[in-house]
């Protein structure tokens, strides 16, 4: 049976890609400055005998890998970005590697590399079978500033996919029937006038003032937009010094809503609170997109086929040792975080006890739910139909974005999760391709049916480039 090659030819090849999982999470990248990641998965992709193309969207880091010839086009979406703050060696106590420096607490060293396998070992099958159609890997950078694939996809790099594949590390094996959240992320810069805050502040024109103004208004907002939404705000400048009437401040802002035309609406009424703070406090406002991702438009056909590879791949199995690490984790978690992740596996089916989850499930029962987390997958999901998986990488009760979700995610536990999804994703490829059923036109359909007649269109404006400069100058002083 082929498909079962294609499982072989991953496990033949898996030490390949661990140590290339290993590297990128040895030496983790933040949004826009991922040169080591994609410069070895295209080195990998190339000498594979994939045709890549570098500079997508205009960020050197964005690159597609193709092979192939014609339709179906089917896409394979990888990132390999890194988080803040998040160093952490490979043990369950919380020991960074480097203090305050960057680690893979979301996974992105697993994810595309995940990717690379699958598309590899898909392109292998074709060779010897022959077969037509057409794959591409997408070395996506940027997804943890919410903005790497809306650049891509502003571009045109998804217009002309069949249907598109991904996964995520998680801490159990389902499918992603959930959607994801839309967002917009905008920075406001206000301008007023120095002053000596103690003999002339009649002088100034303090543009702090016009941040904490804005700030209430915003707080006065948050009554009065649809249910589930969320802003989230911080300070980036505040002032040089208590004395000086502060000439220049900044706030940057995160808006999430249920889709996209609900985020452009409260963005919209955010802007005019940031004007009238303006204009109450004699300062000027200019403000920057930063980002603008859509909500996740699941498709149920395309995860019930990602889900049906399960009963050619078997379940995962861990050893004895990486469930005493998974149990030492779990030990470092808040009872309440533990729980609650307990409870889901619990609705799931699965035993809520097993810190380590080994079995396959299709999660229906949060079809059409809305997670308030947000990622840029959502615009692809925008442009053509898009199945999303789940794998277990990190033990029950592990958040990503944490020490814990890095340490996890540099361990056999994360690479053994990461080949599950290569194969998954691999299978489902070759279905695709073969199309046997008509999986592509019923997903499509599905796909039709969701978007009701709504075109996609970027919510970065078209003026604004991706902040490559900025990443890598921000990056450099930080080191």
């Amino acid at each position: 049976m082929n498909k079962n090659e294609l499982i072989s030819w991953i496990d033949g090849n898996a030490e390949e890609f661990i140590q290339m999982a290993k590297q990128i999470w040895d030496k983790p990248e933040i949004a826009y400055t991922e040169t080591f990641a994609s410069s070895l998965q295209k080195k990998v992709l190339e000498e594979a005998g994939f045709a890549v193309t570098s500079g997508i969207g205009g960020i050197p880091t964005a690159f597609i890998a193709e092979y192939g010839i014609g339709h179906p086009i089917i896409g394979f979406l990888g990132e390999f970005d890194a988080l803040p703050g998040l160093s952490q060696q490979v043990c369950p106590e919380q020991q960074p590697v480097v203090e305050n420096g960057p680690g893979h607490g979301c996974g992105h060293n697993l994810l595309g590399t995940a990717g690379v396998a699958a598309v590899i070992a898909l392109k292998n099958r074709m060779a010897d079978e022959n077969m037509a159609g057409t794959i591409r890997y997408y070395g996506c950078p940027a997804e943890e500033v919410l903005s790497g694939k809306t650049f891509m996809a502003r571009s045109g790099a998804f217009d002309d996919l069949d249907c598109a594949l991904t996964w995520h590390p998680g801490s159990a094996n389902q499918t992603t029937n959930v959607s994801f959240r839309a967002l917009s992320s905008v920075e406001f810069y206000f301008t007023g006038r120095t002053a000596h805050a103690g003999s002339a502040p009649h002088l100034g024109r303090s543009a702090l003032d016009a941040v904490e103004l804005m700030n209430v208004g915003a707080n006065y907002l948050r009554e009065h937009v649809p249910d589930g939404s969320r802003i989230h705000y911080t300070i980036t400048n505040g002032g040089q010094a208590p004395n000086i009437v502060p000439g220049d401040a900044s706030v940057w802002y995160y808006l999430r809503g249920e889709n996209r035309e609900q985020v452009d609406n409260m963005l919209e009424r955010l802007i005019k609170i940031a004007q009238g703070a303006a204009m109450m406090t004699e300062t000027s406002v200019t403000w920057e997109i930063k980002a603008g991702c859509y909500d996740t438009l699941p498709n149920e056909v395309l995860n019930d086929l990602m889900f049906a590879q399960g009963n050619v791949i078997g379940p995962l199995s861990f050893t004895a040792e990486e469930e005493q690490f998974a149990h030492e984790l779990a030990a470092t978690l808040q009872p309440k975080e533990l729980a609650g992740s307990q409870r889901m596996i619990a609705l799931l089916g699965g035993d809520k006890d097993e810190s380590l989850q080994a079995e396959y499930f299709n999660n229906k029962k949060e079809y059409g739910e809305t997670f308030g987390a947000s990622t840029d997958v959502g615009d692809v999901t925008w442009i053509t139909p898009v199945g999303q998986i789940l794998t277990a990488c990190m033990p029950v009760g592990v958040e990503v974005h944490t020490w814990q979700a890095t340490a996890s995610f540099g361990s056999s536990i994360g690479m053994k999760g990461m080949l599950f999804a290569a194969k998954v994703m691999a299978l489902s490829g070759y279905d695709l391709l073969h199309d046997q059923g008509g999986i592509l036109a019923k997903a499509k359909a599905e796909f039709t049916k969701k978007t009701d007649g709504v075109t996609y269109k970027a919510g970065i404006p078209s003026g604004v480039q991706a902040p490559v400069n900025r990443a890598l100058s921000l990056a450099n002083s930080a080191t």
